[in-house]
């Protein structure tokens, strides 16, 4: 199991305490850290003995960080479990995601049903975005969440079923090692956000399928760092937007397309940014 924290606080400290339940093995836990100074990480290493703690040297972002601790893995591990340090456990989540990955061969990522702390499903198994729904959610998701790009991206209409999907939510997932290797792990260009869409959008391009496992169950606290830091969170994530679409419109052709969605972001990341500024200041 690999985590990544930065001022995870006591979100650690569940994520640690609920996994005794969620699998009847004691897996080795490598978390890479990114520049905490609360504590919470020092504090795993010392109190659990089956914690590794890998100091990073630097923040860099979630998939950089997973790969930095991937590599302090044995390569005889044939599965990785992948998993924010927010994230809580339900009983034998982890067994069933690994008894679905021997009911299909082919998968390289399987990820559980995830829950938000009021109980409410998040949407965690999607499609692709395409040019049209991607721009659509980006420039559309927070002003009109009916929107139809947004519902056709998170697959609004599809319940919760194992199933293969476009791709899961990188906030737990379970990855054979095989395919994360084959792909070479998450693009750490993506410092934060999207990085699992580009995981999984790479996995299937691979021949690999990521498949939903809703029998497997975890409950995540979401953004308890982005929350604390919008005007870096919310930039970072503009850019992952825009370095997933223009990787896959690359050329001089569509040149004209990555100039409008770099323009189109940029204005609706200084609106976003304005937005956290304005609700930050009511609640103060």
């Amino acid at each position: 199991m690999v985590t990544v924290t930065y001022w995870s606080g006591d979100h650690l400290r569940t994520f640690l305490e609920s996994l005794v339940h969620a699998t009847s093995s004691v897996p080795p836990v490598i978390i890479a850290d990114n520049g905490s100074g609360d504590g919470a990480p020092e504090a795993a290493d010392r109190e659990h003995d089956n914690v590794t703690l890998v100091h990073t040297g630097g923040n860099l972002g979630y998939g950089g960080a997973i790969n930095r601790a991937v590599r302090e893995l044995d390569d005889d591990v044939e599965f990785i479990v992948i998993a924010n340090p927010d994230v809580e456990w339900s009983p034998g989540a982890i067994d069933e995601l690994v008894a679905a990955a021997a009911r299909w061969p082919r998968a390289g990522s399987l990820g559980p049903l995830i829950r938000e702390p009021d109980g409410s499903v998040y949407p965690s198994a999607r499609r692709v975005p395409d040019l049209v729904s991607g721009t659509g959610h980006a420039l559309l998701g927070t002003v009109w969440k009916s929107n139809p790009w947004s519902a056709a991206y998170r697959a609004d209409d599809v319940a919760p079923s194992e199933r293969p999907v476009g791709w899961l939510s990188g906030s737990c997932l379970l990855v054979r090692r095989e395919a994360f290797d084959a792909i070479n792990g998450f693009d750490d260009r993506y410092f934060m956000y999207m990085e699992d869409v580009d995981l999984g959008d790479r996995l299937g391009r691979a021949g690999w399928l990521n498949v939903y496992i809703p029998g497997a169950e975890v409950t995540h606290a979401k953004g308890h760092t982005a929350d604390k830091r919008p005007e870096t969170m919310l930039p970072a994530h503009h850019r992952s937007a825009y370095r997933f679409q223009a990787d896959r419109n690359p050329g001089v052709l569509r040149a004209p397309i990555r100039l409008a969605l770099r323009v189109g972001l940029a204005i609706r990341c200084r609106l976003a940014v304005r937005a956290a500024r304005h609700s930050a200041a009511a609640d103060a």
